[in-house]
């Protein structure tokens, strides 16, 4: 036996978020544990390397890992063990990664503090390292810094300094959350290979049972702190016994139907589950009035080109993020836009909302072309394109309360004439995004993914849109939190009558949410249709692949 925990608890004053949590873990084998944010599944796993903060309380029977007792060692003990017997790959690679060292110079520090190998071998070790987690180009990426290259290749290079000693336990937490599908799987193929090549146990943390099912041997779920069921994968998935866990499944996009409303886990563990259909004859019915309308938005031969660095003596070379995209957006509509990262969606998103400038075309709203006004007369009609970024976090004022930061656009704007006025209407905003009142005064840090994401939304509403642009807002949350957004976002389109452009890479969420649906590859547009036509029956091979990537 690898890994045996006893009874581990772990409280934070007097809240205990921990309870009871007890694992066997045999060598060779990979575990899966499975559950919301806020479940424990990361605290967990955190505790057995001491990497819990210092007013954390933590109590067990016993953690033994490979013999040893790691709850009585000494901490230079333990760090010897961290890094070299048990490594650990996080969530969000950019945030782990040091912007001011090289990818290589990074592994390579892995290497030298464990005393895998010395200061003169040890670029080689590294790109032999990157080759195994097959990088495209090991040597390039050993000079390259996190921010020049990809979300896949930077969570690559965390695999390879995650797997430099040859620990016998490998802990990944989170690893393919907010990759695209086809990164995603190539993420989970590569570590079950290293898996097998190097036979290491792997414990891999996720809230996504489908993309678990496909690489773990045994299945833990996990719901507030506790661990609610244990099986071996293939038996959990055929049946399943306890209803949070039937919750988790069947929140997910169904491929065969569409629902009106996605079920979350409150839905099916409360018994207040009402699966509601929407037949292919009233989604035709609906599509024929949608379009029978003049467009609210035309997209005509739009691009944004780059122009990339060169030196006196080279050509002067471009990039084009976006090449002459030309789509009509109706109103009332639900559009969808997939592809990879890179693809130019989020840019095209950037462009209507013009965060960006765009090279060429225009962009008709109103009877103008947005792209030509200038700074006075587009914010007159800003107001009425508004944007949900992919990070709530990130996208609000730290230093503001979620109050303060609904409000203030609504008074740059003169949405209200005061500023009693506005905190009557952000209350209703509120609620209407299902928070309360409460919230008004606390800060953005005291609020989960999922109620950011919340607030994000409150905050475009405030502004009263005619259409939203939702970039990836719901590709990082977990998928009870994920269906209750989408379901939240579909009550807000009937209360306001909004048009959203929904931006992501995730083609059975798209399917599920929209109407229409324009695949994106290399800045282009590949191939368009209606959303259940085009993703029963895609014609282009990218299409195709996007579709073949997604974990059922």
């Amino acid at each position: 036996m690898l890994l045996d925990i006893k009874d581990l608890n772990i409280g934070f004053g007097v809240l205990n978020i921990v309870k009871n949590f007890s694992v066997k873990l045999s060598n060779s084998k990979i575990l899966g544990i499975v559950g919301e944010s806020g479940s424990g599944k990361s605290l967990s796993v955190l505790s057995m390397m001491g990497l819990l903060p210092k007013h954390a309380s933590v109590s067990a029977k016993h953690i033994i890992f490979d013999e040893i007792d790691l709850l009585s060692i000494k901490k230079k003990k333990l760090k010897s063990i961290r890094g070299s017997k048990i490594a650990m790959i996080f969530q969000e690679p950019m945030s782990s990664l040091n912007p001011s060292m090289t990818c290589g110079k990074q592994v390579a520090e892995v290497l030298i503090n464990h005393k895998m190998c010395s200061p003169r071998k040890v670029k080689a070790e590294v790109v032999k390292l990157f080759e195994k987690v097959k990088l495209p180009t090991p040597l390039q990426t050993f000079d390259k810094y996190p921010h020049q290259i990809s979300g896949g290749q930077k969570q690559r290079v965390m695999i390879a300094m995650a797997i430099a000693c040859k620990p016998k336990l490998l802990i990944a937490d989170e690893p393919t959350t907010a990759l695209d599908v086809s990164v995603q799987k190539s993420i989970i193929e590569l570590l079950k290979a290293i898996q097998q090549e190097t036979q290491m146990s792997i414990i891999f943390i996720s809230h996504d049972l489908a993309l678990v099912k496909h690489i773990a041997d045994d299945i833990m779920v996990m719901y507030k702190g506790e661990i609610v069921e244990h099986q071996p994968a293939h038996q959990l998935f055929q049946s399943p016994k306890e209803p949070y866990t039937k919750a988790l499944l069947a929140a997910r996009p169904r491929r065969d139907k569409r629902l009106k409303r996605l079920p979350t886990v409150k839905d099916i563990v409360g018994d207040e589950l009402n699966e509601e259909y929407e037949t292919t004859t009233e989604r035709e019915k609906r599509h024929n009035e949608l379009y029978s309308h003049q467009p609210i938005l035309s997209i005509s031969e739009i691009e944004k080109v780059y122009k990339l660095n060169s030196n006196y003596f080279q050509q002067k070379a471009f990039f084009k993020a976006v090449d002459n995209v030309s789509v009509d957006i109706y109103k009332g509509e639900k559009l969808g836009i997939v592809g990879e990262s890179g693809c130019g969606k989020t840019t095209l998103g950037y462009l209507i909302n013009r965060l960006t400038p765009a090279s060429s075309g225009s962009i008709i709203y109103n009877g103008q072309d947005i792209l030509q006004l200038d700074r006075s007369s587009h914010k007159a009609i800003k107001k009425d394109i508004q944007i949900i970024f992919q990070d709530p976090y990130s996208s609000l004022n730290p230093r503001l309360s979620v109050g303060e930061a609904i409000l203030e656009p609504m008074l740059v704007h003169r949405i209200v004439k005061a500023k009693k006025e506005g905190i009557s209407e952000v209350l209703n905003l509120l609620e209407a995004v299902g928070l309360s009142a409460e919230h008004y005064n606390r800060y953005p840090h005291e609020f989960s993914g999922g109620q950011r994401q919340r607030i994000g939304i409150a905050r475009c509403l405030a502004l009263k849109p005619k259409i939203i642009i939702c970039d990836e807002s719901v590709s990082a949350l977990d998928i009870s939190v994920q269906a209750q957004i989408l379901n939240l976002l579909e009550d807000l389109k009937v209360q306001f009558n909004l048009t959203y452009i929904f931006i992501s890479h995730d083609l059975s969420v798209v399917k599920q949410f929209c109407d229409r649906i324009f695949v994106m590859k290399s800045g282009k547009i590949v191939e368009e249709g209606e959303a259940d036509g085009l993703y029963d029956n895609p014609k282009h091979s990218y299409t195709k692949n996007l579709l073949a990537n997604i974990f059922d």
